[in-house]
């Protein structure tokens, strides 16, 4: 997996730490404040989108008197505590970030979510340093699936697409890699484990664990 790549790329929720389930509470909780219900299929539609656009989505969907600002900041005292405090690494992903370390592989984070979240769980669990680039898709044009994302932190690293391998664990961030022209391995997690088979289909590579690249 690992011959002629000089980087690698990390999603952040679902891949390096496991959080992806605390943004359903988050968003039962937020939208009862205007005391609207979570439809079903909200999650998937803001799947792989930025930070921004998913407060823009939110914004238009549910016609939300709050600025853009107001409605982030608003997710991201919500969701502090919870990543300060309840949301670990993946298993393995310590060992593995230090096995890329010790090989001289450099490597970078691409994430949808906040950079005020990415920032404070890495530091929380000691990883930050191991990253040479941390990037968002708000400093981007497009969320994933674009490629944008991807094509910023191999930029950032000097490293090109074909010497990339991209860990995601959800289908549009898969295709986000697919389309920046990297290798791409697609990584379980719960919240998606609905999409194995797609992810399996679509990914050049299928892990559940980090441990079984150790």
């Amino acid at each position: 997996m690992l011959q002629d790549i000089n980087a690698v790329l990390f999603d952040l929720d679902g891949t390096l730490v496991d959080s992806m389930w605390i943004w359903r509470d988050i968003d039962i909780e937020y939208l009862a404040r205007f005391h609207l219900t979570l439809p079903d299929a909200l999650q998937k539609e803001i799947e792989g989108m930025s930070f921004t656009e998913t407060a823009v989505y939110f914004k238009n969907r549910f016609d939300l008197e709050d600025s853009l600002e107001q409605i982030k900041n608003d997710w991201n005292r919500m969701a502090e505590y919870k990543y300060k405090h309840e949301v670990p690494l993946k298993e393995g992903a310590l060992e593995f970030l230090k096995y890329l370390k010790q090989n001289q592989i450099q490597t970078g984070i691409a994430s949808s979510n906040s950079k005020e979240l990415v920032e404070l769980v890495i530091k929380k669990h000691g990883v930050y340093d191991y990253f040479k680039s941390i990037r968002t898709s708000c400093e981007v044009e497009k969320g994933k699936p674009s490629p944008d994302i991807y094509l910023l932190v191999s930029n950032d690293l000097g490293v090109s697409s074909k010497q990339c391998l991209v860990f995601e664990d959800v289908i549009q961030g898969v295709k986000a890699g697919k389309n920046a022209g990297m290798k791409v391995c697609a990584v379980y997690d719960d919240f998606s484990a609905k999409d194995t088979k797609k992810k399996k289909e679509i990914a050049d590579y299928y892990i559940n664990s980090f441990k079984e690249l150790l």
